[in-house]
Order: structure tokens, then sequence, then C-alpha cells
């Protein structure tokens, strides 16, 4: 029996929500659970409980079932990945097994054979199921075990690190699978960032979730076949697989599950091999808008007039990762419309922004950000983003381009909204410059929302809030606990945080006497044209998005 007639006979779906689960598990692959519970039908838990009470099998949540690891050491691991079914323990002389699919009979005949043991069923939901297993194997351990490896002698490892893989290694389906595993199971995960990071014994790959390094849990025999996955990857980027010695940079298009992600490599030579880091970009969150982004009214009003003036620089600043990127490309998709001309010059161009003329850095070729910028504005534009201003160079020609009568969009790395006056200041821009074109920044940083699924809620501790911040209306603040959902973190996805300084007369005032940022900060909130980082956080903490942990964090990065 299909899953699909025991969803409408219990009730979980209506024939509409079935058809449009349907047709979105065909456009994405996932399974018709998981595409029902992506588009809030019904939970796949609930999915899986009422399979389970169709065929009169027991359902288990496995991060809470007793497993006997001595039960799942009777299935070989290629078998346990392949039939995506995992022993729990012996039960009145039979083995016990697990699985999101019950219905596929043969594959169970194979595991008895195995195991030698009869086999019961019992049902559980797939992503927990998956969690289990590559808890237990190790992420593509199923592959490792194919290409043969076992724990490798020191011998083995010297002769690994010298041998020079070429593209034939690279392009075995094994080593094909492998690193495709390794990037589908960053994608499921909601990672931002790959590393892989060779050491003398040990090949360490780690993901960024939620700004956060985790271990990706691969097996240490992955040790052996770094040569090949580095070589793979440079296929994929179209990179010299030759050229260790030097650094390179490529980009990497995947698609998965019915949606395409960008992924920039950086491959840089290290003591004991070549070290990789890839961003992943889904090409979908270009489509955010402003009022996604979890910018509050107060922010979000005063910045949409400042992105919507005729002209001036308006700067987006904070630390690598903090989403400044994500908030420019939003704020262009809001102004940018048939009646206007944008171009953009980025190192590199993340996101492809449907009616926007996007030029990518080459340095190569001299191509830079102040080069560019120069030769846009012969091209008629009405808004110009720069991807960084980085130099003096860069940073004049911008507030030229801003004098000439286009509004210009822009990055800077400081810690607040004050510092990035100054910072253009210290670039060597002439003060009366600065203070007759900039507009307004934002500063930002990303903060992790706790866990909807096992946060808590409980009185502060003392001297937990410090000054200015307060708990909720009832008293009390969000804790972070952690469950499956969360990889046991306590905190899944992330908020922006934000900080918004306009520039007033008073404000400009202070520039033109080159003030410190400090003074241009206590200026402008004077005047009630700054709203601070610390406020924001504040405010996510009352509201109980995040922990005052997290958010006094990120006030001291402030």
């Amino acid at each position: 029996m299909a899953l699909g007639p025991i969803l409408l006979s219990q009730g979980l779906l209506t024939e509409e929500q079935l058809d449009a689960a349907r047709a979105e598990s065909a456009r994405s692959g996932e399974r018709l659970e998981q595409a029902a519970a992506r588009l809030g039908f019904a939970s796949a838990e609930q999915a899986m409980r009422a399979l389970a009470a169709e065929l009169d099998l027991p359902f288990v949540r496995l991060d809470e079932a007793e497993i006997d690891e001595e039960a799942v050491r009777l299935v070989p691991p290629r078998m346990v990945f392949r039939l995506r079914a995992l022993p729990i323990r012996r039960e009145g002389g039979a083995l016990l097994v697990a699985t999101s699919d019950p219905l596929r009979l043969d594959g169970f005949e194979q595991i008895r054979v195995a195991a030698g043991l009869p086999v019961r069923l019992a049902v559980a939901e797939d992503h927990d199921l998956g969690s289990q297993i590559r808890a237990r194997f190790g992420v593509a351990g199923d592959v490792l075990e194919a290409l043969g490896a076992g724990a490798p002698s020191a011998s083995e490892l010297r002769a690994e690190a010298a041998d020079s893989d070429d593209a034939g290694s690279a392009s075995e389906a094994s080593v094909v699978r492998l690193v495709n595993d390794l990037l589908f199971e960053a994608i499921r995960e909601r990672a931002t960032d790959i590393h892989i990071e060779p050491y003398e014994r040990e090949l360490a790959v780690r993901y960024r979730i939620d700004g956060v390094m985790t271990d990706a849990g691969v097996p240490p025999a992955i040790h052996r076949f770094r040569n090949a996955i580095t070589s793979r990857l440079k296929i994929m980027a179209n990179l010299n697989i030759a050229e260790k010695r030097r650094p390179q940079d490529g980009r990497i298009t995947l698609r998965h599950k019915g949606q395409e992600y960008d992924l920039r490599l950086s491959v840089i030579p290290m003591l004991y091999g070549e070290g990789i880091v890839l961003r992943i970009l889904a090409k979908s969150a270009v489509l955010a808008g402003l009022d996604e982004l979890g910018m509050p009214a107060r922010i979000l009003e005063p910045w949409c007039s400042l992105v919507s003036r005729p002209h001036g620089i308006v700067l987006v600043t904070g630390p690598t990762g903090s989403g400044k990127s994500t908030t420019l490309y939003a704020s262009l998709r809001r102004i940018v419309s048939g009646e206007v001309k944008a171009i953009t010059v980025e190192d590199p161009v993340e996101y492809h922004v449907p009616g926007v003329n996007q030029i990518q850095v080459n340095h190569q070729v001299g191509l830079d950000f102040a080069s560019g910028l120069r030769a846009i504005l012969r091209h008629d534009p009405d808004i110009i983003m720069i991807g960084e201003i980085r130099d003096a160079e860069t940073a004049n020609a911008a507030v030229q381009a801003s004098l000439t009568g286009h509004l210009v969009l822009s990055t800077l790395h400081t810690n607040d909204a004050a510092g990035a006056a100054t910072r253009l200041l210290d670039m060597g821009v002439e003060p009366f410059l600065v203070a007759s074109t900039l507009e307004g920044v934002l500063a930002q940083r990303l903060l992790r929302r706790v866990c909807r699924q096992c946060s808590v809620t409980r009185p502060p501790h003392a001297g937990e809030l410090p000054d200015g911040f307060t708990a909720g209306p009832d008293g009390l603040v969000a804790e972070a606990v952690g469950c499956r959902d969360c990889r046991n973190s306590g905190f899944r996805g992330r908020i922006g945080c934000y900080e918004l300084l306009e520039l007033d007369d008073a404000s400009r005032a202070e520039l033109m006497r080159r003030a410190s940022s400090t003074a241009l900060a206590k200026a402008a909130q004077a005047a009630g044209r700054l709203a601070t980082l610390r406020e924001a956080a504040a405010a996510l903490v009352a509201a109980r998005v995040t922990t005052p942990a997290e958010a006094v964090a990120s006030v001291k990065t402030a």
C-alpha cells in the first residue's frame, strides 16, 4: 500500500494537499512525507506514525530508543546505507530493524541472510534514520567501505600522501559519490561553509552551521582519499589539478532536490596537503526581501528611505559572514525597476539578480573595484553597487560617483555604524566629501535563533542581563536545550541584528571636525538618529528569539 492513500484515509491530508505534496516531491526529489511537511500539511513523524499504524508495526524515535551496537554490527555498513535500514536490537530471537520504507521486502530478506536472524520491522522517520546511520558509520561510510578503506598503517599514510592523483582516480564512481555525499550532507545540515583540513594523520572535515564550526563526522579512513577528494573538487570547479603549489579559486554549480547551489571553492597549499573551503550559496536566497530578513519596523522604514534616495553613499558594515551581501541584494531587489539602471562590481559575483548588470572583478587583467567603478560611470547607471570599499582609490571613486548624481551601495568591515564614517576619513577621503555624500550606515550581526522544538523559558539568573536588557513581559528568558532537530545545539537558524545610523546636520558637523566614531555615535544618538546593536539585541532577548548569552556575545563584538 502506498503512503499517499494512507495519509488520505487517516485525514492527515486532503486530496488537494496530497496532489500538491506529490508535485513537490516530483520536483524536489524528496520523499512524499518530507514534501508534505515542508509545505506545512503534516509533519514527517505524523506520516510515519500513520504508516506504522496501517501496517500494524511499532513506531520508534531513534534518538530516544536504546540501540544495541552489537546488533548494528550484524549487518554490513554498505547494506545499512543502501537499504536505509538500521538494526536496533535483538528481540525475542529476532533482529528488530528500523526503516522508513517497510514495504521493501526484498531488502529485509538480504538483512535476514546477512545477520542470520529473522527480521522484525519498526517504522522510523527518514531524517531520524539518516542521522543515526551517519552517527554510527560516518558521512559516506558506505562509500569508504566500498573503496576498501580499513584502518591504514603509517607506511600507507606516507605512501598515500606522496601519491599524486590524476583526473582518472578523481573521476572514479566511488570518489565522485564520496564527494557528493560530503556536499549533500552539508546542504542537508544547512551549512554555509565546508572546511576540508589536511593534517599529518587525519583529514578533518567540518561544517559551519549557524556561524559555528561543527565536526562533519566522517570516518578516519577518509584520510587515505584526501588527494582524490581534492582532485575531484578541482575538476568540478575547472581548476588545474596538477597545480599544488599556488592558491586557486573556483566555482561549482550543484543541484540538489530541485534547488541550485553555487559553491565558491578556495584551495590553499598547506603543510600536509591542500586545504579546501567551500562557501555554499543557495541561489534562492537572493529572492529574500528586506521584510524577510528580520528587520524591525524602526530599522526597515528608514533603511528603505535611504536606499531609495537618488544619490549619495549608503553602506552596510559588519564582520565576514554577517549577511552584508544578502542585505544589499535584498535592497537592490526593492529599488530596481524598469525605470532605473543598476550595475554592480563584485568580487566574486555571489548571486545573479534579474534586471541588474553585474561585473566580476578580474585582477589578472587589472579589473578591480576602482577601475570597474570608473568604467561603469560611462554606462549611464542610476544605481551602483560596489562589493566592498577596500582602499583609498575605491573610496574616492565611490565619492565622486555619488557627487555626480548616482546612488552608491557598498560594504565596509567595521564593528559599528559610526566607525564606517571614520574609516572613510582614515582612507584619505576629505571630511567635507564624506559629510556631503554619506547618507546612512547599517551595521549588522547574525544571532542564532533558539530552536522552536526544544527551547524552554526560565527566570534570568542574577547578573545574566546587562544594563539595558530585560526579560520578556512575563519576566522569563529563552534557554537553549538541544534536540535532534538542531543537532543538540539548542539553536536553529539565524536572525539579523541591526544598527542604523542616519546622518543629519549635527553628525555632518562632527565629521567636518574629524570627530571620533564615539563622538559621532553620541551626537547621532542624542538626535535620535542612531538605533544601536545593543538595543536590537536586547529586543531579541525580550522577544525570546535568542538567549541572553548569544545576544551579549554579539554586542561585545560591536
